[in-house]
């Protein structure tokens, strides 16, 4: 998956992913706190302005994030330690074990590297059952694009999406991301529309990379997604985004229009939308707080959201105050440098390097 770019392009592009693997935990921890709250709970809580930054959660703790970036950093872990289905399940896997377990177990199956080590990623804050179910249930070959996968074959929870951005950052083409994020979707999620919506989500990643203005990028992947059978569900979701958009007027009660974002498709056709809705670096806040102002998945859709800006913007449109607060902030940096480093085919080839991101 390797891109060979200039020493100015290397800088944009490493720019570009942390601030979408940053903008995605910040969502996310936007979110958590009224994941669960209607609207109207909202208001009543902070204002009716709902949620205006980061506030702390039933603990009292402000910014942390949920599994959705959790997962989102063991996808980016599996691309580097093998960029291929089995390799990514094992990263699931190990970020199984810090939902069973209260800190690294180094005796377990694929007990290796430096991200499991990370004792902040230890807290298991509401991950998604297809999600632990489908891991559990062992590895299987993925079914043909349109078809039911073998694992969980009916669910097509926004758990597929939350955790697809990476699969866009290093890919040599929008279809190949595309296809491998449907396909490692499938680990977990059987549904169509779930794996389907997953790759649509890469793809648009992939091309904002690209330099793709926000709007081609979702046009680009709404064609892309109709090559594949069983995409309808999905199409008609970006379409509804992409015609609410356009009407301007932004508020919770048109995000809501799109659904609650429990599946995939809500969930990213409502981030789609929130992001279309305030397109430029300097709405990046306003983009976030509408995306998780709502009665639905709001972290989920908060860090599908931040993916994608963080991804078209870079990391200087991210609003500074909030990332002081950002549980991980530190890690998630290291590993986007990482990974940029990996794709650009310059990582240190040293100890250190084999013993982060050992082969699987």
């Amino acid at each position: 998956m390797t891109v060979r770019r200039s020493t100015d392009d290397l800088a944009d592009h490493r720019s570009r992913v942390r601030g979408s693997l940053l903008g995605g935990a910040l969502g996310d921890a936007l979110g958590a706190p009224v994941e669960f709250d209607s609207i109207t709970d909202i208001r009543g809580r902070y204002g009716f302005a709902g949620v205006t930054g980061l506030v702390p959660d039933h603990r009292g703790r402000i910014g942390l994030v949920t599994d959705d970036t959790q997962m989102t950093l063991f996808t980016v872990e599996g691309l580097i330690r093998g960029g291929d289905v089995p390799a990514v399940r094992h990263a699931y896997l190990r970020w199984l074990d810090t939902q069973r377990y209260p800190a690294p177990q180094r005796d377990r199956p694929h007990g290796t590297g430096r991200l499991r080590e990370q004792g902040w990623l230890y807290a298991r804050r509401a991950p998604g059952n297809a999600c632990l179910s489908g891991l559990a249930y062992g590895p299987a070959t993925p079914a043909p694009f349109g078809e039911p996968g073998p694992v969980n074959p009916g669910s097509k929870g926004c758990g597929t999406v939350m955790r697809s951005a990476p699969f866009g950052y290093g890919a040599p083409d929008a279809r190949h991301a595309f296809e491998l994020a449907a396909r490692c979707a499938q680990i977990t999620h059987g549904h169509p529309t779930g794996y389907l919506a997953a790759g649509a989500f890469a793809a648009m990643i992939h091309l904002v990379l690209a330099g793709e203005p926000l709007a081609q990028a979702v046009r680009g992947a709404a064609d892309l997604l109709t090559d594949y059978p069983s995409h309808e569900e999905t199409s008609l979701a970006l379409r509804a985004a992409v015609r609410l958009a356009a009407q301007g007027d932004p508020s919770p009660e048109r995000v809501e229009s799109l659904g609650g974002a429990w599946v995939a498709e809500e969930a990213l056709a409502i981030a789609v939308y929130c992001a279309l809705a305030h397109p430029w670096p300097g709405e990046l806040r306003q983009a976030l707080l509408l995306a998780v102002n709502h009665s639905g998945d709001s972290d989920s859709t908060g860090a599908v959201c931040g993916n994608l800006l963080g991804a078209l913007h870079g990391q200087r449109a991210l609003p500074a105050d909030w990332l002081t607060d950002l549980e991980g902030r530190e890690t998630i940096t290291e590993i986007a440098d990482d990974f940029a480093a990996w794709t650009a085919g310059e990582p240190p080839m040293n100890d250190s390097w084999a013993e982060r991101y050992p082969l699987d």
